[in-house]
């Protein structure tokens, strides 16, 4: 791959996650604001691993703003692109975490900074020097950061970007969900690598047969590239006439799984930076997953993501403590 200035530039949702932390001495429920938005969750998790990101998106210009835009540096991603809205506050989500670690998401954005980014303040040079271009659908929820999601993808296709899709999911932020599934089928259009949960194959697809979600989807879509999560049951990857499997690593120590499916995605991501698309063997595709599957679990055992993506080395030497 040609040499370009960034790895992985991502367009998206920045925002805050209020997340549950104990109760106060009246018992009240105590809320950490975490950064969060899966976007910038992968590109921490790819700055830990050595590589070099930048982000296209916009918070208010406000104290969460403000908080999210020196969280997102301190982690090295690169904010020029990140716009600061003088008028709509910074979206914010509230997070329920239940006994086993999922969570519930209460999403304050009637509307949020996230969601006013325009096509015109798109920084066209950024993308033409990425190698990689990833995106989710929570920029097109509405319809001019759509038109700005639409305008990037294109930016990115002329430039010859991997392009990388999560659909990343949220019932509560769309006005219906045949608009939802309308932007997913649009990003499977557009994609070279897909990341898509167990849960987003049956919306698209009514099965929980996942080899059969991911036979429909290449089928339809042409993607190099497939990989389904399945949280406590590990992922699978699709590519070419291979289907690979590989086991989780499950957790005792799980608090919450906020952030694993991000985690996962950006190891992906980071495998396909340094391996590239061509020529994959059943032995890069169980490399990949497993070291993917390993960085996952261990974000579940940490309040938040964004800011506590574990090291590589942390992965490996789980890995190797697992006997993998």
């Amino acid at each position: 791959m040609e040499s370009k200035l960034f790895d992985v530039t991502a367009i998206g949702e920045l925002l805050i996650d209020f997340t549950e932390n104990g109760t106060s001495s009246q018992g009240n429920p105590l809320l950490e604001a975490n950064p969060g938005g899966a976007p910038c969750n992968v590109l921490a998790m790819l700055e830990r691993l050595g590589k070099k990101t930048a982000f296209i998106g916009k918070v208010g210009k406000d104290m969460f703003g403000n908080q999210l835009k020196a969280a997102v540096e301190e982690v090295g991603i690169d904010t020029r692109n990140l716009v600061m809205d003088e008028e709509v506050h910074t979206t914010l989500a509230f997070v329920h975490t239940y006994p086993d670690g999922d969570r519930d998401f209460s999403f304050y954005r009637n509307p949020g900074a996230d969601m006013m980014l325009t096509k015109d303040e798109v920084s066209l040079e950024l993308i033409q020097n990425s190698r990689i271009f990833h995106f989710g659908t929570l920029s097109s929820t509405h319809e001019g950061v759509r038109e700005a999601t639409r305008y990037a993808l294109d930016a990115a296709k002329e430039a010859g970007c991997i392009i990388t899709f999560d659909p990343n999911l949220r019932p509560p932020l769309w006005k219906s969900l045949d608009d939802a599934k309308t932007e997913i089928e649009y990003g499977l259009t557009k994609c070279d690598v897909l990341k898509i949960s167990d849960n987003e194959v049956e919306f698209l697809f009514g099965t929980t047969d996942y080899d059969k979600g991911a036979a429909l989807i290449r089928e339809k879509y042409n993607i190099p590239l497939v990989l389904i999560t399945m949280g406590k049951d590990g992922s699978r990857a699709y590519y070419k006439d291979l289907r690979v499997e590989c086991a989780p690593f499950l957790q005792e120590n799980t608090i919450e799984t906020t952030g694993a499916g991000d985690t996962f995605c950006a190891s992906i991501l980071n495998y396909v930076l340094e391996h590239g698309l061509e020529g994959l063997t059943s032995e890069n595709l169980l490399e990949m997953m497993t070291f993917a599957n390993a960085a996952a679990s261990l974000i579940t055992t940490r309040k938040g993501a964004l800011r506590v993506m574990p090291e590589r080395q942390e992965v490996l030497d789980f890995i190797a403590a697992c006997g993998r």
